[in-house]
């Protein structure tokens, strides 16, 4: 939810912090530049270093770029047109905790579930962004009616990003469960990182499908993070774009939740994956249109 704190009161933003829009929307975007190169260095955490560190890192990292945030809005500092750069940095450091906790689902769901329960707890697992996605679209418009109300805002987003590295910090005890929950599970057959790289990178099914998903990823981070500038050039208010925003979550985690569930039953992967390709590139059209 740190990601897109502004982005549904983009307008109010850039009035409180005398900025333009578009120093506004690289507020989200700088999630997306540094997710390309960090997110491989995550993925080496991961595999390297284990789920239980790269979870702790992502927790104080995302604490820390919420603190940070936090100083653009303190008065006695007197930082003028130097506010921006501190949410700006805020904003990095929330960014490079996004890959870890983002690739964070898979790993949890091959080291601790049987085989049969994987693709339910990974769907679970991973609707936390998009449910973060969910309560920025409707909190941000709620808590700020007026640009004035943006340091209440700030604050209330810290409060769960301090929660929750408390709680990793101090919840988190293994890397690994105590009885491998399958036989997978106990004799992995990973590759080291750099080798299962090259090998997905000779891989042409594996190119397509990272392309395609890739597309799909960047249609919903673009409606995401430009919606509310999108409805109101045309006249509609912020809540009325954050609702619409806060929709477009709903409908993917609730078709999220029943797909994980069919596919687990059925192992239809490749069927599934080509119909919600067909129904995505559809309404895209629809919406264009």
């Amino acid at each position: 939810q740190l990601w897109l704190t502004f982005a549904p009161v983009a307008d109010k933003t850039a009035a409180y912090f005398h900025i333009s829009l578009d120093m506004v929307n690289w507020l989200s975007i700088v999630y997306l530049l540094i997710s390309i190169p960090f997110g491989l260095v995550a993925t080496w955490v991961l595999d390297s270093v284990g789920l239980r560190c790269a979870v702790i890192l992502s927790a104080w990292l995302n604490m820390t770029g919420s603190i940070i945030r936090m100083f653009s809005i303190l008065k006695f500092l007197s930082l003028g047109s130097q506010s921006y750069w501190y949410l700006f940095i805020g904003q990095c450091l929330c960014a490079l905790a996004q890959p870890l906790i983002i690739f964070s689902p898979t790993k949890l769901a091959a080291l601790w579930f049987p085989d049969h329960q994987r693709a339910t707890a990974n769907m679970i697992a991973s609707m936390s962004n998009p449910l973060g996605i969910l309560v920025a679209n409707v909190l941000s418009p709620a808590l700020v009616p007026e640009g004035k109300h943006i340091p209440l805002m700030l604050g209330v987003y810290a409060v769960p990003a301090v929660t929750a590295c408390a709680l990793a910090t101090v919840g988190i005890h293994e890397k690994v469960p105590p009885t491998p929950p399958s036989a997978s599970a106990s004799n992995s057959t990973s590759q080291p990182f750099l080798t299962g790289l090259k090998m997905l990178l000779r891989n042409k099914p594996y190119i397509i499908l990272a392309v395609c998903f890739g597309g799909g990823i960047g249609m919903f981070t673009c409606f995401s993070a430009l919606l509310e500038q999108i409805l109101c050039e045309k006249g509609y208010s912020n809540e009325f774009a954050g609702l619409n925003g806060a929709l477009f979550t709903v409908c993917g985690l609730l078709g999220a939740f029943l797909l994980g569930l069919y596919v687990d039953r059925t192992r239809n992967f490749i069927e599934s994956t080509k119909i919600c390709f067909c129904l995505s590139a559809l309404a895209s059209i629809v919406f264009a249109v």
